[in-house]
């Protein structure tokens, strides 16, 4: 029987796509955020769904509906306050997600850096191949009727994914982020190790992260990656083109084919076995699963590309050191020809303080790179660290830019930009996009 759902932060990036795969199975849903127009809100505006803005009297407007609460609202949120004085019925965002998961086959997809990209890669395989519903940490998801298979990303973050028990579970790596709420790595791996006991059919996990290799789990543990004698999954023969990557993969000396992906860098050919690894163990079509790998279109802000006039841009999520790395080394292999122009924004104050020397290393690796101010968040509005403190250690230095000075931009011509950042990156972009667009009209 069709329920209500109220949805509190219904544009976030993971309520968004469980809104709509519950607007899928035909239940009522209605949410409330913040005015300003986001990404995640198109697909939801597509669906019907209606969006408020925050007030605390769609409380008692909504009061016999479900409430669910996204993970960044506190008791004393307009509504979540309001909630909790009506008493109404209220759940959390995990918990809710938690009901989607005992309902089918469920592979969710975790890890420090990567989850996004291969849960969307696993997503556009699976759905493919078999009814498959899924919820994807850029903002999309998908209720399908009658499906078989639930694709989920589960985030590490406060132990969100604490009370999911998929199927299996696919695990990128294990590294330290999010330093105000982790205290250092062993409690990132002890987090991780407590999912995975939850796993009830086996975990796919990447052979070269030495943490994944210290996890001691009741159910097997496949590895995947490119060291023979170690890896499960064993991937070789790669060829990286401008077009994307071609390699073969085999499965503990079974041969299991050449495989093809339109996207770039070595972590997408990990990725992509890892999909591999999962269709092979629930015995899916192989045949299936190559051909659908070939047309896979990405996920959002996962290396989105453009061409405004004549300058190629990348627009990417990256903001921890292994992102940013995986990043321009993408851009290296499609453009191989072309200045790599590295423009990123720090994502708070305590990941600047961790990750300072990091970011400057890979940073490093691009040919030209900007830096803007930090961007913080509610819990970390201000600090003690500039994005001049990470400009002083790249090699080859480094020029911070604000939205007045995106001019600075312009001097690069054979060239791919590169926008990284998890804040609001896209103001600079699309300020930059916006003098090109003005260039070429003076032109003509």
């Amino acid at each position: 029987m069709p329920k209500k759902y109220y949805f509190i932060g219904i544009k976030g990036t993971g309520m968004g796509p469980l809104a709509q795969i519950l607007h899928d199975q035909g239940n009522e849903v209605v949410g409330s955020d913040i005015d300003k127009f986001t990404y995640t809100q198109a697909p939801l505006e597509k669906a019907g769904i209606k969006l408020l803005p925050f007030d605390a009297k769609n409380i008692e407007a909504y009061k016999d509906f479900t409430f669910i609460r996204g993970n960044a609202f506190t008791d004393d949120h307009v509504e979540v306050k309001a909630a909790l004085e009506a008493g109404v019925d209220m759940m959390s965002f995990p918990d809710a997600v938690a009901e989607q998961v005992d309902q089918n086959t469920t592979i969710a997809v975790a890890g420090a850096h990567g989850k996004t990209s291969t849960t969307g890669l696993l997503a556009h395989v699976m759905k493919n191949v078999e009814k498959t519903s899924y919820l994807i940490g850029d903002g999309t998801g998908k209720g399908t009727p009658d499906s078989d298979f639930f694709v989920l990303e589960a985030d590490e973050y406060r132990r969100h994914f604490k009370p999911y028990h998929p199927d299996y579970a696919v695990l990128t790596n294990i590294d330290f982020d999010h330093p105000d709420y982790f205290k250092d790595i062993n409690d990132v791996f002890s987090a991780f190790e407590d999912f995975a006991k939850g796993v009830k059919k086996g975990i796919v996990a990447w052979g070269d992260d030495e943490n994944l290799q210290k996890l001691s789990v009741d159910v097997p543990l496949y590895y995947y990656g490119d060291k023979a004698g170690r890896d499960d999954f064993l991937i070789d023969q790669i060829d990286k083109e401008t077009t994307g990557s071609n390699f073969h993969v085999s499965y503990r000396g079974k041969d299991l084919g050449k495989f093809f992906i339109p996207i770039f860098g070595q972590h997408n050919i990990y990725n992509a076995t890892a999909v591999i690894a999962v269709a092979y163990l629930e015995g899916l079509d192989l045949e299936g699963v190559r051909q659908h790998l070939k047309t896979y279109p990405g996920v959002k802000r996962r290396f989105s590309e453009k061409q405004v006039e004549d300058i190629t841009i990348i627009d990417d999520y990256a903001h921890h050191p292994t992102e940013i790395q995986a990043t321009i080394d993408a851009a290296r292999q499609k453009y191989p020809q072309k200045e790599v122009v590295a423009v990123f924004q720090p994502h708070t104050f305590s990941r600047v303080i961790a990750y300072k020397d990091e970011y400057a290393r890979v940073l490093s690796n691009a040919d030209t790179v900007y830096l803007t101010p930090i961007f913080g968040s509610a819990r970390e509005a201000t600090g003690t660290v500039t994005a001049e403190d990470i400009a002083k250690e790249i090699k080859g230095g480094a020029t911070i830019i604000t939205e007045d000075t995106v001019s600075d931009l312009l001097k690069h011509e054979n060239a791919v930009f590169v926008f990284m950042g998890a804040g609001d990156i896209q103001k600079y972009e699309f300020a930059y996009e916006k003098l090109l667009g003005q260039i070429q009209s003076d032109r003509s």
